[in-house]
């Protein structure tokens, strides 16, 4: 039990003209964990829609060539029986939740296989301990913040009896230190269970910190690479597919250390053999990044929320400035306030105490719609924010509601979507879109506002490397123009390789603002804010290195393109 095997396979969407997968022959054998990747419209979720029964039973299409999930056929068995042999996590949580509380939820299955109640009371509480969600076990699944519906979704599949399991961007909406445990979950799940593991994620450096026995590489609908981490490491076939490898292997190929299959890289420890090569390019280089004095754009002043009167403040005595033409990463773990004080900037939510000054003029007292014209915000959840059922429509909403001329409109919809990669989808309806390319379109529609300042929450989440490389790319030079970029970011490669300076949140306060180098090579900062070091500071680690920012600006800078800010 716990056998995926594709035959000849290949499916077209019924409302597409050609096919998304194409003569696929895949076999993953029982009790295997196997991650699979690809750029955005890979075919990699609807490879997954295939192995869970969403297709066809959800989406509709032509099959051609067999897929049997152990000894069931989807398109003949029916979703039921299939859902008795894959238990899944779908990417968007939203559309996963049925019960009415976060108890309710997990204790789903249970219900449903009819165990007892004090037996299923026990299976609840044991799997909402295990992510840490006992305390939410009343709470409403949909209040929760994204990485919170992760954790509860993780917790519900703790309970099933599938011998596969189906994760899709299982790390998609949650901070390294939970995305790290989440991933030691699974691996207990697989090492106590023995059931087969299938992950199907963009985060590669914080997947394969956990042992697989084979990554399969998606592109263009067909199987592009099937082999070890090991083997797909040591070669380049993920930056040739437009994915991103380890920060630690990139920094090591970057200074022409030849990899090889039998130097078991995928396990970071191995790169001890490289030191002397490794420190002989590094030469003890002191590179900062300089932060210039700019005017401030924004500032907050003492800031503090709560939503009820008796209630503790979320937000607590929050100071800090946004710059004139910087970008700014707000970093810290789920739950830390992030959200809630962007939602404040814009005016979605009233502070209790202190103020809000946007070039020395205070905003207190101004409309969301009058924030909105100097401020942009894409929310983390693209579902939030998407009115339009066409793609086209949709970038354009925003700027049709404030009166701006349809060619002018045009132009920007189209200049935009060129930028996002989304040109060749302006006339598809939005609801074509995998959840990652949904995420651009947002990011479309508040750039075509031209913005003072833009604040993006999560905005490479769930988008390949490719795209992650262009829009940075633009976003670096929209900043130029003097915009100030505010980022709510989990990605610690995003913060390292495109923010000027950090603020890090915890508990509602602000407990540093830095370089994003002083503040991931600081071990006490990243355990109060649940983040996590990049591969490069274990490799500093590793070699035994006393100033690790230093050693981290050198190598970010070496993969950057080597621009030297000495």
């Amino acid at each position: 039990m716990g056998t995926v095997v594709f035959k000849d396979f290949s499916f077209k969407y019924s409302n597409l003209k050609e096919p998304t997968l194409k003569n696929i022959n895949i076999v993953i054998n029982s009790g295997e964990k196997v991650l699979i990747a690809g750029p955005s419209g890979s075919g990699k979720s609807t490879l997954a829609h295939c192995i869970n029964g969403l297709i066809p039973f959800r989406y509709k299409g032509d099959i051609k060539g067999t897929v049997k999930v152990d000894d069931v056929i989807p398109q003949k068995d029916g979703i039921y029986k299939v859902s008795e042999h894959v238990g899944t996590i779908l990417q968007d949580q939203d559309a996963q939740f049925v019960g009415l509380s976060v108890g309710e939820d997990v204790a789903f299955i249970y219900e449903n296989n009819n165990v007892v109640q004090q037996e299923m009371f026990r299976g609840v509480d044991s799997a909402l301990e295990q992510v840490n969600m006992l305390n939410f076990i009343k709470h409403t699944p949909q209040n929760l913040s994204g990485g919170q519906k992760q954790k509860v979704a993780i917790a519900g599949m703790l309970a099933s009896d599938a011998p596969i399991l189906l994760f899709d961007e299982p790390l998609a909406n949650l901070d390294p230190a939970s995305g790290k445990k989440a991933m030691e979950i699974i691996n207990e799940i697989h090492k106590e269970t023995k059931k087969t593991v299938i992950i199907i994620e963009h985060r590669i450096e914080d997947v394969l910190e956990h042992d697989f026995n084979r990554i399969i590489i998606m592109n263009n609908g067909e199987v592009a690479a099937d082999g070890s981490p090991d083997d797909i490491l040591s070669s380049n076939i993920l930056p040739d597919y437009g994915l991103r490898e380890p920060l630690y292997v990139e920094a090591l190929k970057k200074i022409n250390i030849s990899i090889l299959p039998e130097n078991k890289i995928s396990h970071i420890e191995n790169s001890i053999r490289y030191k002397e090569e490794v420190l002989s390019a590094y030469k003890n280089r002191n590179i900062y990044v300089k932060n210039e004095n700019k005017n401030k754009m924004l500032s907050i002043e003492n800031l503090s929320f709560r939503y009820f009167k008796d209630d503790k403040y979320l937000l607590n005595d929050i100071s800090f400035s946004i710059n004139e033409g910087e970008i700014l990463a707000v970093l810290g773990n789920n739950g830390a306030g992030k959200s809630t004080l962007m939602k404040i900037i814009t005016g979605m939510q009233k502070q209790d105490k202190g103020s809000i000054r946007y070039q020395d003029k205070s905003i207190d007292k101004w409309s969301i719609k009058k924030r909105a014209e100097i401020i942009g915000y894409v929310m983390q959840n693209p579902n939030h924010m998407i009115t339009q059922n066409m793609i086209f429509d949709e970038v354009a909403f925003g700027m049709r509601n404030f009166g701006i001329p349809e060619e002018e409109v045009k132009r920007r919809v189209e200049d935009t979507l060129k930028i996002c990669g989304l040109h060749k989808y302006r006339k598809w309806p939005v609801s074509s879109l995998s959840y990652g390319q949904r995420k651009r379109v947002t990011i479309a529609s508040i750039l075509c506002m031209h913005p003072k300042i833009l604040i993006l929450d999560e905005p490479t989440a769930g988008q390949d490397y490719r795209n992650y490389k262009e829009f940075m790319t633009f976003v670096d030079k929209i900043k130029l123009t003097g915009v100030s970029i505010v980022m709510i970011t989990h990605d610690m490669h995003l913060a390292l390789e495109y923010a000027d300076r950090a603020v890090v949140m915890s508990k509602g306060k602000v407990i540093a603002e830095d370089s994003v180098f002083n503040i991931l090579s600081n071990k006490p900062i990243l355990k109060q804010a649940d983040l996590k070091s990049t591969s490069i500071s274990s490799l500093a680690e590793l070699y035994g290195l006393d100033s690790p920012e230093n050693f981290l600006a050198y190598f970010v800078n070496e993969i950057k393109g080597g621009e030297s800010n000495d």
